[in-house]
C-alpha cells in the first residue's frame, strides 16, 4: 500500500471499487428475497394440489360407499344369510380399494357413533369420510393384517423431539361410513384405507405434484405424510432404495404446524437435506391436529443457480476492474514515474545513503519543482551530517575516557569500602572474643579445680566415677581450646598452627559423640557413609570445630524429627586431590536470596539466639587449610554444606 501508483490508482478507482460491490449486493439482495418468495409460492402451490388431491380421495371414498349403500344389488345381499353378506363385502372391498368394509346395525351403529364422529353422523343420516387414528388393537380387530401393516419402527432423527417410543404402531386411515336405510334395514356400512405404509397415496401426490421432476432443470420434489411427526408413507430417501419411513420432523416444524396449527412455508432439513418445505396440519373426526402433509423440493439446485448469478456478477465487476486499472495507468504514467523516484530516492536516503539524488525528472509544473526542491534539501541534510558525525566522534572519545576514569575510582572506592567493612566487623569480633575468654576461662578454672579437689578426697573411692573425671578434664580442655581458636579467629595471624595428618573418618566419629546429646534430643536420625579417604593436613581442634558447628546447625534447622546424613568421599578440585566432607539435613534449606550471605560476619537467620559468627569462623578455618566450603539447597528437601580439603 505505500506504493504511489498504487495509491493514485485506488484513488481513480475507488468509487468504481467502493459503489459497484454495494451496488451489487443490493441488487443481489433484493433479487435473492424474490426469487425465495417465488421458491415460496412454487412450494405454496404444490401442498394445495396435494391437499385437493387427499380432499378429493375423502370424497371419493365416501362417495363410493354411499353409492354401494344406495345400490339394489346391495340391499339384497341384506336379506341373505350373514356369510353371504360378509363375502359380498370382502368382494366389494378389493374393488373399491379398500382395507376394511364392514355393515354395522342400527343398534350397534349408534354405540360405535360413540367412539367415531364419522359413524355417528352416518347412523343420523349423512354419510361421509373423515381422516381418523386407530389405535393397533382396534386395527388389530378388523385385520391382524392391517395391525401389522400400521406397525413402523421409528429411526432417531437429529433435531426431532426426544421420545422414548421405539414403534409407531397406531394408524391414520381414510375413515368413511354410509348410511342404510331401505326396505327396514337400519344400520350403517363402514370402510377406510390405511394410509400407513400406502405408497400408492404418496406416489400418486408425487406424480401429480411433480409431474416434470425427470426433465432437465425440473424440481426434483417430494411428498410425505406424517402421523404426529413420524413418517408413515414417504418418498424421502433414507438411503438410494430405502424410504425415510420412520423419521420424525424437527422440532421446530412440529411446534409450527401441530402444536400452532399454521402452514409451514419456508426451507426445512428433510432427513438429509435441506428443501423448500411446505407443511398442512391434518385434522381428524374430532377437531384434532393428529399429523401434517408435506410437499418439498430439493433446495440445493436453487442455491446453487444463486451461486452461480452471483459468481456471474462478481467476474463481471472483476473484468471492469481489469479492463480498467491499465488504462488509468497508461493515461497516468507520466505522474507516477517522477514519484516513484521520489519514493525510490527517500528509501535509499533512509538507509543511509546521503548521496542518492533524484536529478531531471522531465516532468513541467509542481512535480518538476518539488523534485528540484528535494534535490537542494538533500544537499543540505548531507553536510549537516558530515559535521555532526565529526562533532559525534570527538564526543565520544571524551565520553570514553571520562568513563574509564569513574570506572577506575569507583572500583578503587568501592575495594576500599570492602575492606574498612571487613576492618570494622575483625575489630568488633576481637573485642567480643577477649570478653568471651576472659568470661569462660574463669569458670573453666573452678572447673578443673573442683576436679581436683573430688579426686583428693575420694581418693581410691574416685575409681568408679574415674571415666567421668576423665571425659570432664577432655571437655575442659576442649573448651579452653576452643577459645584459643577463637581468639586465633580475632587475630590469626599471632596464633601458631598446629597442623599434623589427619584420618577425617574418627574425627567426624567423635564429633558426633559430643553432640549426640542434642541429636537425641531432637529426634535426629543420623547416617554415616564413609568411603575410604586419603589423609588431610589440618588442625584437628579446627576442624573438630568446623564440623560440630554444621551438625549443630542442621539439628537446630531441623528442630524436632528429620534425617541427617554425613558424607565422607575423596574428590578431585581442580586437579588436585581431596577429600569432600557433606553435611545433609532435611530442614526446609536456605532461603535463595539468602545463599551468598551465610558466611558474612555477625549474619545469622536465628534472631535473638545466635551471634552470626559460626559460619563466618568455620569459612576462616577451611580457608587457612586450604580448602573450601560451600552450602547449597538440594532437589528434594533440607540444604548440605559441603567441605573440601586438599590432601596430604
Amino acid at each position: 500500500m505505500t506504493s504511489v501508483r498504487l495509491r493514485l490508482l485506488i484513488i481513480a478507482l475507488a468509487p468504481l471499487i467502493v459503489l459497484m460491490p454495494m451496488l451489487l449486493l443490493i441488487g443481489m439482495t433484493r433479487w435473492t428475497a424474490d426469487y425465495d418468495k417465488v421458491l415460496i409460492a412454487n412450494v405454496e402451490s404444490d401442498l394445495k394440489i396435494a391437499s385437493q388431491y387427499l380432499s378429493r380421495l375423502l370424497a371419493k371414498t365416501g362417495d363410493e360407499l354411499g353409492a354401494v349403500t344406495e345400490s339394489v344389488e346391495f340391499n339384497t345381499w341384506l336379506d341373505r344369510p350373514a356369510a353371504d353378506l360378509e363375502r359380498y363385502l370382502k368382494d366389494t372391498q378389493v374393488r373399491l380399494g379398500l382395507n376394511f368394509l364392514y355393515y354395522l346395525p342400527a343398534e350397534q351403529a349408534r354405540q360405535a357413533g360413540n367412539d367415531w364422529p364419522v359413524i355417528a353422523q352416518a347412523a343420523s343420516g349423512q354419510g361421509g369420510a373423515q381422516i381418523d387414528v386407530m389405535a393397533n388393537d382396534t386395527l388389530a380387530a378388523l385385520s391382524d393384517r392391517l395391525a401389522q401393516a400400521a406397525e413402523i419402527p421409528i429411526i432417531a432423527t437429529p433435531a426431532a423431539v426426544p421420545t422414548t417410543r421405539a414403534v409407531e404402531d397406531r394408524g391414520m386411515v381414510i375413515h368413511a361410513a354410509s348410511p342404510i336405510s331401505l326396505n327396514g334395514h337400519r344400520g350403517v356400512l363402514v370402510g377406510g384405507i390405511l394410509l400407513n405404509r400406502n405408497l400408492d397415496f404418496i406416489d400418486t401426490i408425487n406424480d401429480l405434484v411433480y409431474s416434470h421432476a425427470g426433465a432437465v432443470g425440473a424440481r426434483q420434489g417430494t411428498a410425505t405424510l406424517f402421523l404426529d411427526d413420524v413418517r408413515i408413507s414417504t418418498n424421502v430417501r433414507l438411503f438410494e432404495d430405502v424410504r425415510a419411513l420412520g423419521t420424525r420432523v424437527s422440532a421446530e416444524v412440529r411446534a409450527g404446524v401441530l402444536t400452532e396449527g399454521r402452514t409451514w412455508l419456508d426451507r426445512a432439513f428433510v432427513v438429509n437435506d435441506w428443501y423448500i418445505s411446505g407443511y398442512l396440519p391434518i385434522t381428524d373426526s374430532f377437531g384434532d391436529r393428529v399429523g401434517m402433509l408435506y410437499v418439498g423440493f430439493l433446495e440445493a439446485p436453487f442455491k446453487l443457480a444463486k451461486r452461480d448469478a452471483f459468481l456471474w456478477m462478481m467476474a463481471a465487476f472483476a473484468a471492469v476492474l481489469l479492463l480498467s486499472a491499465p488504462v488509468f495507468l497508461w493515461m497516468a504514467r507520466g505522474i507516477f514515474t517522477p514519484l516513484e523516484r521520489m519514493t525510490q530516492v527517500m528509501k535509499h536516503v533512509g538507509q543511509g545513503d546521503l548521496t542518492a539524488r533524484i536529478g531531471p525528472v522531465g516532468a513541467r509544473g509542481e512535480i518538476g519543482e518539488v523534485a528540484q526542491h528535494l534535490d537542494w534539501l538533500l544537499e543540505q541534510i548531507q553536510d549537516r551530517d558530515r559535521r555532526l558525525r565529526a562533532w559525534n566522534e570527538e564526543l565520544n572519545q571524551r565520553v570514553g575516557q571520562r568513563t574509564a576514569e569513574l570506572s577506575e575510582a569507583n572500583a578503587k572506592l568501592e575495594q576500599t569500602f570492602r575492606q574498612l567493612v571487613m576492618s570494622e566487623k575483625l575489630a568488633s569480633i576481637g573485642e567480643i572474643t577477649a570478653g568471651v575468654a576472659h568470661e569462660i576461662n574463669n569458670p573453666v578454672a573452678v572447673i578443673l579445680g573442683n576436679v581436683d579437689v573430688i579426686r583428693q578426697t575420694l581418693g581410691d573411692g574416685a575409681a568408679p566415677v574415674q571415666t567421668e573425671l576423665l571425659l570432664i578434664d577432655k571437655q575442659v580442655s576442649r573448651i579452653e581450646a576452643i577459645v584459643g581458636k577463637l581468639l586465633k579467629f580475632a587475630g590469626p595471624s599471632e596464633f601458631a598452627d598446629h597442623e599434623q595428618e589427619v584420618d577425617l573418618a574418627p574425627v567426624v566419629q567423635d564429633c558426633l559423640v559430643l553432640v549426640d546429646h542434642l541429636i537425641s534430643q531432637h529426634q535426629i536420625a543420623v547416617d554415616c557413609r564413609f568411603d575410604p579417604v586419603p589423609l588431610v593436613r589440618v588442625d584437628t581442634g579446627e576442624i573438630q570445630q568446623v564440623i560440630v558447628n554444621l551438625v549443630v546447625n542442621a539439628v537446630q534447622a531441623m528442630g524436632t524429627g528429620g534425617q541427617l546424613d554425613l558424607l565422607l568421599r575423596p574428590e578431585q578440585r581442580d586437579g588436585a586431590a581431596g577429600v569432600a566432607l557433606s553435611v545433609r539435613d532435611s530442614g526446609p534449606g536456605v532461603p535463595e536470596g539468602q545463599l551468598s550471605s551465610v558466611f558474612d560476619p555477625f549474619f545469622t537467620t536465628k534472631r535473638g539466639e545466635g551471634t552470626g559468627l559460626g559460619l563466618s569462623i568455620s569459612q576462616t578455618l577451611i580457608q587457612r587449610a586450604g580448602g573450601l566450603i560451600t552450602v547449597s539447597n538440594r532437589d528434594a528437601q533440607g540444604a548440605e554444606f559441603m567441605v573440601w580439603l586438599p590432601a596430604e
